[in-house]
């Protein structure tokens, strides 16, 4: 598995839309086995998703996101978890161990409802 997270100055970037570069991270067995960065070349949605999707990303972890281009990663197969803050390590590391969803890795002003997975909304764990 990949997961990919934008970031800036070592933290979760706050907007996907105009984040610079994002990490990717290989998955496998629950440990990190390699990670590589990938700068964005693109403002476009569907241009930006397409290159994330040519990462193999299976995941994007992000802060804010617009609708377009939620939609377009969701489309190019990527499950988007967004409104996501903190640093890139520690955000990761709360993924692999299943705690991205506690309350400290919510971006500022969520209020209780997360949008997780392509732009549908869940309520229950956010």
């Amino acid at each position: 598995m990949k997961v990919a997270i934008p970031h800036w100055q070592g933290r979760v970037s706050p907007v996907f839309d105009v984040a610079g570069s994002v990490l990717v991270v290989e998955i496998e067995d629950g440990c990190e086995q390699q990670r590589w960065d990938v700068v964005f070349g693109v403002d476009d949605p569907y241009k930006r998703a397409a290159q994330l999707a040519q990462t193999g990303a299976d995941v994007l972890i992000c802060g804010a996101i617009s609708c377009p281009l939620e939609m377009a990663v969701a489309t190019a197969g990527i499950e988007v978890i967004a409104q996501i803050c903190g640093s890139v390590d520690h955000v990761l590391a709360a993924y692999l161990d299943g705690r991205l969803w506690d309350g400290e890795f919510r971006m500022p002003g969520c209020c209780g409802r997360r949008r997780r997975g392509g732009g549908r909304r869940r309520r229950g764990r956010w």
